[in-house]
């Protein structure tokens, strides 16, 4: 493949800056759009968070379970990483959510609880925050298919589950998205002037707080106001520029014109961007994103053709993600021109992830992210990525105590 059907250049990554920050303040002033910029409900505590939740993460293939304390502003988690569970079997067809909600309550089995704690559940599916706390589930992504968990909420049946068992007595829950966890987890360190939470691992979503008064959707009668946290759905943004391959995977998805900008840079689909590339060349269909970086690590044992292609899916990958959180930065400094320091909680497994033979995601994303912004004319933004270990649980229990 000599010509790189991939390549993006910075006046393009520009363009899909510019029409992200169009549509994200479409969504945040309409119902129903691209990019839905789903209000929650929680004002999150900055200062002085003290107490002990029940913290679920639920993301796209690894369910975790842990307890969180704050305790004299020091972070205690037990287990230390968590208690983790292989859930791809949330993916087969038939599976109910009495199924979910019994393999969600495994953990109590295994792990001591305390006598009395509320749920902070991570939850990454778009989901419809509700003033109480709770979300309603709007749809699901990723692979999985449970139909008559849409349109309901997800926090009161499982906590609801989960006292049946008799195991221990949970007070309350509150959901919050992946991404919203990680903003969250973020406000720990003060010294910035905004917020942005990221994911891009399995799927692909971005996270911020928005002023009440710039969200012309805010239902009146809540009386919200300040800021508010908006996870912005990120996932299903159409992209300017993509490919007949991206179409090809899409088409092949079984959600044909959903998740666009997913299906183009997050983990699930970066393996089938590169087999549909090379549909007669004999890869596994599992081919996925943690076998295309295999490849770029092992570039001796792979035909050139083959490195050099995964070495642009995986650089253009990093590029729309840039020019994502550039569009997003045009927002916020619209809506607030001092904005200068940003602080970028990521999370995810792409995001971090490690190859030899050229440039790491992370870096990558930093790089275009500052040409971009140059290009937006916001050259004097400063974004600080951070790598916050546990940052989804950290999140979670600030929320579920907020």
């Amino acid at each position: 493949m000599k010509e790189n059907i991939f390549k993006l250049s910075t006046a393009q990554l520009k363009e899909i800056a510019q029409d992200l920050q169009q549509k994200v303040e479409n969504g945040l002033n309409n119902p129903s759009t691209e990019i839905q910029c789903i209000p929650t409900y929680i004002k999150p505590k900055t200062l002085g968070v003290e107490g002990q939740a029940t913290v679920l993460d639920l993301g796209g293939t690894n369910y975790r379970a842990a307890v969180v304390s704050f305790k004299d502003g020091k972070t205690e988690i037990y287990p230390p990483n968590g208690w983790s569970k292989d859930l791809s079997i949330m993916k087969t067809k038939g599976f109910t959510a009495e199924d979910l909600y019994a393999e969600q309550a495994s953990f109590l089995k295994d792990l001591k609880m305390p006598d009395k704690s509320p749920i902070g559940y991570c939850f990454s599916y778009p989901a419809e925050c509700l003033p109480d706390g709770d979300a309603k589930l709007l749809r699901w992504t990723k692979g999985v298919d449970i139909p008559e968990m849409i349109d309901q909420p997800i926090g009161k049946p499982l906590k609801e589950f989960l006292n049946s068992k008799g195991e221990a007595e949970f007070t309350a829950v509150k959901v919050i998205n992946d991404t919203v966890a990680s903003l969250f987890a973020g406000l720990s360190d003060s010294s910035f002037d905004a917020y942005i939470g990221l994911i891009v691992g399995t799927g692909t979503n971005m996270a911020t707080f928005i002023h009440s008064d710039k969200i012309g959707k805010l239902d009146a009668g809540l009386n919200w106001t300040g800021l508010t946290p908006i996870n912005l759905e990120s996932g299903n943004y159409r992209p300017l520029h993509l490919t007949a391959i991206d179409d090809q995977v899409d088409v092949a998805s079984g959600t044909q014109n959903a998740q666009r900008f997913e299906k183009a840079v997050s983990g699930m689909y970066l393996g089938k961007i590169f087999t549909t590339l090379f549909p007669e060349d004999g890869f596994d269909e599992k081919f996925d994103a943690k076998s295309l970086t295999d490849l770029i690590n092992k570039p001796d044992k792979h035909k050139k053709k083959h490195v050099n292609a995964a070495r642009r899916i995986y650089k253009r990958s990093a590029k729309l993600v840039a020019a994502s959180l550039a569009g997003l930065c045009a927002v916020m400094v619209a809506h607030d021109a001092n904005i200068k320091k940003v602080c970028l909680t990521a999370e995810g497994s792409l995001f971090w992830s490690k190859v030899k033979s050229c440039k790491e995601y992370n870096k990558l994303v930093s790089k275009y992210l500052k040409d971009i912004l140059a290009e937006l004319e916001l050259g004097d933004v400063k974004v600080k990525i951070k790598e916050i270990p546990n940052a989804n649980m950290i999140g979670s229990a600030v929320a579920a105590l907020s």
